[in-house]
């Protein structure tokens, strides 16, 4: 093989490989004509046409075993979707839980994550929704700009949430509706991305775990430069 078609050949790679890594960092949400009542079942018609990802690696991406999660998502003209398959070992969750008020300081116990943001321009500023197995929920208005971003849960994006434990198989299920109008400042449409990362924790103070789809490389999830994608496509 000449020299110029060695070189090509490495830069096809090259691109080949690139390509590949692309599309690790985003998720494909699938639209949905109408929206419906948040469902549970991952059999469900509405969730198996949604295209799954995992969970399946800790916070500097090293694999976690036991714990992969899957998470579908599927996208209407008001609502964004998403249910988390959750295996677990022994939860670890908050004694009298409340689920009709939002639970300040929920990701202190067992609970699915997912970050959204729609300015690319700051990516310091975005949305946190949280679920726990029990049904309890918060979300956040999340700006890194300040000292202490926690403080973003008194937002509220009129989001919903349903939840359920099958102790059985030990796995739990959690699925939210967020409204498009908590994220973004014009209705979406086909082809429209937003930043993501979900994440997942669990475990007592100090013999916890933590799942991540696109791995910080971080002791905190809030770590916006290593968020992927996500595209709302259409048929």
């Amino acid at each position: 093989m000449s020299g110029s078609a060695k070189t090509l050949l490495v830069v096809l790679l090259a691109l080949l490989s690139a390509s590949a890594a692309d599309q690790s960092s985003v998720i494909e949400s699938k639209y949905a004509n109408e929206d419906v009542e948040l469902q549970l079942d991952p059999a469900a018609p509405f969730w198996k046409a949604s295209a799954a990802v995992y969970l399946e690696n800790d916070s500097f991406g090293k694999p976690v075993a036991g714990y992969r999660t899957e998470v579908r998502t599927r996208w209407t003209k008001g609502n964004l979707y998403f249910l988390f398959i959750c295996p677990y070992k022994q939860l670890y969750l908050k004694p009298q839980p409340d689920t009709r008020r939002e639970t300040n300081e929920l990701w202190n116990w067992d609970v699915a994550e997912v970050f959204l943001g729609s300015d690319f321009a700051d990516i310091q500023r975005y949305k946190e929704f949280e679920i726990s197995p029990q049904g309890e929920w918060v979300d956040l208005d999340i700006d890194l700009h300040k000292p202490h971003h926690e403080d973003g849960w008194t937002w509220n994006s009129g989001f919903e949430v349903m939840a359920r434990t099958d102790t059985q198989k030990h796995i739990w299920y959690g699925a939210m509706r967020i409204p498009f109008s908590a994220l973004v400042a014009q209705a979406p449409s086909g082809g429209t991305k937003l930043r993501i990362n979900l994440f997942r924790s669990g475990g007592p103070p100090g013999h916890g775990y933590s799942l991540t789809w696109q791995a910080p490389m971080n002791k905190t999830f809030h770590t916006p430069e290593r968020f992927g994608l996500i595209k709302l496509v259409e048929d």
